[in-house]
């Protein structure tokens, strides 16, 4: 039981009776069961609300912690707005666990999902779709045609409702609005528009379910609807917290992409064409900005011709070349000049003014791009085949959450398994301005020393070296063979993604084993982690059927080897025996040569800070904790992480990264990290 504190109010009170042995959550779930960790961070939660203070709360693999914040912000009785990391994220917590805890709790509070505009349908762009989209393949004229059969029966417009739609689907931009293409109240549709829909429900509702990109877009536009709901709210609550300054950086700067004057130079032309045909030449003017913005694309590029995915440039390497600073003014020109024809029509219809103030707001951007940026910002290029990206942006979230936190007194609610390696949790308080808060780490409650250990090989090539990628596959090919596949293997770098895949095939192959090898890019996200669980739902079936010993194994490769980089480094949970083999293939810490680390650490050495320790290091055990975290997810899962990195072993500060794992049963050598495996397919074999 969580010991009271002598000036615990009334709701510390409600939480523990809550949470108790017969306590509403357990006369709800038959299952429920007292758990002291969760008991803990709730009761910590519930003070910080009674106070309407700060808390940063870092809450291992398995303390409950979705429940640990639901349940007080709920038992208050006030406002309460969520924000968590992902929109798969929003819509669990809408449609499960907010609607449990509201039941078990029996409070009579009204629930609202709030997602960007991008999510829902825009029935203008939707009929516009109809009459002139052009289409790439029958897949994208299916898709649609099953968007206008939905758009039919959908209350909420949602896209999330229409199973197996694509998130890449290039019909989602035809029918979805942006800031840049919404017609606002000049819209033919706007009165049952959903996204407006979406926000008069928000802040009708008592708790609201947002994402971190929403609230940061909000803080920077101020059009998503928070800038009227969030003064109204007592309790904000930000769950998967460990992402809030990623999130908040990418969305408190300014961009300038030529994909989007690309799409201004076609909305453009086909409004154009629709409503003042003949009136201005409106074929030359989108031709002359998609033209201006390809220029600056191959400006920005410069050498660089066969660009495979997205490369981060330094802003000096290109900034100062006649020919790039050419192509930026004859950017700036030419939506100038689409700007003043779009004026002279203006009154023609609703979009053209609309056009109007995309192509000033694009122009606006091309010039701050010319000027020399403030001390306080860091920009990069992204460049990929497709486009290029100038990106201006703070260095952290720190001033931005100030404010917020200083507007008004309110219960500021952060937490996540992983938020730092100290006790301050200073990896995750200083960027984002709560050096003040209170910080709280409530461990695990599964139990690591019996049921997991750790492997760091010694003798192993350096990740630096040609060999290291090859040695991984060696090295994950034994281990996936013992354990009957049940293996990611995470890496760090896209490149050693796709080395470390094909080197485990062609093992596999030469060996006779028909694991199967699955390497993130072949196919979406989801597809691979069904095809991962049907490979190993198989091979638990046959392991659980009642045939006696080793006999009733599953035959070697029945299972499979899921191969990620960062998409798969965290968010993905896979219980029981079907994953328990993880292996990283190297320290993961930040690239030195990506702008925005090299622009924190010349702020950390300009303040005589050590820029290694504090940031690196800092970095790459967050970044350490997330990948492990997919070993263990239940009390009764076990398995091996491996480390391939031997500076993790020999040097010192290899102690600190250790010490930020979860503590499992270190082992020495390569035997003993096999017979683990081996034990445990045979222990899973018999049950």
């Amino acid at each position: 039981m969580t010991d009271r504190h002598p000036d615990d109010g009334p709701l510390v009170q409600a939480v523990l009776d809550a949470f108790s042995a017969d306590g509403a959550l357990a006369q709800a779930d038959p299952h429920y069961r007292e758990r002291a960790a969760q008991t803990e961070l709730a009761c910590a939660i519930a003070r910080a609300v009674e106070a309407r203070r700060p808390i940063v709360a870092e809450a291992g693999t398995g303390v409950g912690k979705t429940y640990a914040y639901l349940v007080p912000a709920l038992l208050a009785d006030g406002r309460v707005l969520v924000s968590t990391a992902t929109k798969s994220l929003q819509d669990q917590l809408f449609l499960r666990d907010l609607p449990h805890v509201r039941d078990a709790l029996q409070m009579p509070v009204q629930l609202a999902l709030l997602k960007g505009r991008g999510s829902y349908l825009c029935l203008h762009r939707l009929q516009q779709a109809r009459q002139s989209a052009t289409l790439p393949d029958r897949f994208a004229v299916r898709a649609l045609a099953r968007i206008e059969e939905w758009a039919q029966s959908t209350r909420s417009g949602d896209l999330a409702e229409l199973e197996g739609l694509d998130d890449r689907s290039p019909v989602i931009p035809l029918v979805t609005s942006s800031r840049d293409n919404c017609l606002g109240s000049d819209c033919p549709s706007y009165r049952s528009c959903h996204v407006m829909k979406a926000r008069r429900e928000a802040l009708a509702a008592d708790v609201v379910v947002v994402n971190h990109h929403l609230f940061f877009a909000d803080l920077a536009l101020r059009e998503t609807g928070m800038a009227e709901l969030l003064p109204s709210v007592d309790v904000v609550i930000f769950d998967e917290a460990h992402q809030l300054t990623e999130a908040g950086v990418s969305f408190l700067g300014t961009t300038l992409g030529t994909a989007q004057v690309i799409d201004f130079g076609r909305d453009m032309l086909a409004v154009g064409l629709q409503h003042a045909r003949g009136l201005r030449p409106w074929s030359e003017l989108a031709a002359a900005c998609e033209k201006a913005a390809r220029d600056l694309r191959l400006a920005a590029a410069g050498p660089l011709r066969d660009v495979r995915g997205t490369l981060k440039l330094r802003w000096q390497d290109r900034a100062g070349r006649a020919e790039f600073v050419q192509a930026l003014c004859a950017l700036n020109e030419q939506l100038r000049t689409a700007a003043e024809a779009l004026e002279a029509v203006a009154e023609v219809a609703p979009d053209f003014p609309r056009l109007q103030e995309r192509a000033a707001e694009l122009a606006s951007r091309t010039r701050l791009f010319l000027k020399e940026g403030d001390p306080g910002v860091v920009r990069w290029i992204d460049i990929s085949a497709q486009q290029a990206r100038l990106v201006e942006s703070p260095l952290d979230i720190r001033a931005a959450m100030r404010e917020q936190l200083e507007a008004s007194p309110k219960a500021w609610i952060f937490t996540s398994a992983t938020l730092g390696d100290d006790e301050r949790l200073s990896w995750f308080t200083e960027p984002a301005g709560l050096d003040d808060a209170q910080t709280l780490r409530v461990g695990s409650p599964f139990d690591y020393p019996a049921h997991a250990r750790v492997y760091v090989p010694r003798q192993f090539p350096k990740p630096n070296e040609s060999a290291h990628p090859g040695a991984v596959a060696a090295l994950a090919a034994k281990l996936a063979a013992a354990a009957g596949g049940r293996t990611f293997v995470l890496t760090t770098t896209l490149r050693a993604l796709q080395q470390i895949g094909e080197a485990l095939r062609e093992r596999f192959e030469a060996e006779g084993l028909p694991i199967e090898v699955l390497v993130q890019g072949a196919a979406p996200k989801r597809q691979l982690m069904q095809r991962f669980l049907e490979r190993h739902g198989a091979a638990v079936s046959l392991a659980t059927s009642g045939w006696p010993g080793p006999a009733s194994l599953p035959a070697a490769g029945q299972g499979a080897v899921l191969v990620g980089s960062q998409t798969f480094w965290e968010g993905i949970d896979v219980p029981g025996e079907a994953l328990q083999c993880v292996v990283i293939d190297k320290l993961p810490f930040p690239p030195p040569n990506d702008p925005l680390v090299e622009a924190r650490v010349r702020r950390l050495e300009s303040e005589g800070r050590n820029a290694f320790n504090e940031y690196f290091v800092a970095e790459a055990a967050v970044a350490l904790k997330q990948g492990a975290g997919r070993l263990i997810r239940t009390e009764s899962d076990r398995g091996l992480l491996v480390v391939c990195d031997p500076r993790m072993a020999v040097m010192g500060y290899g102690r600190r990264l250790l010490a930020a794992l979860p503590p499992m049963r270190r082992v020495a050598t390569e035997e003993e990290a096999l017979s683990w495996l081996r034990q445990l397919r045979e222990e899973g074999a018999g049950t």
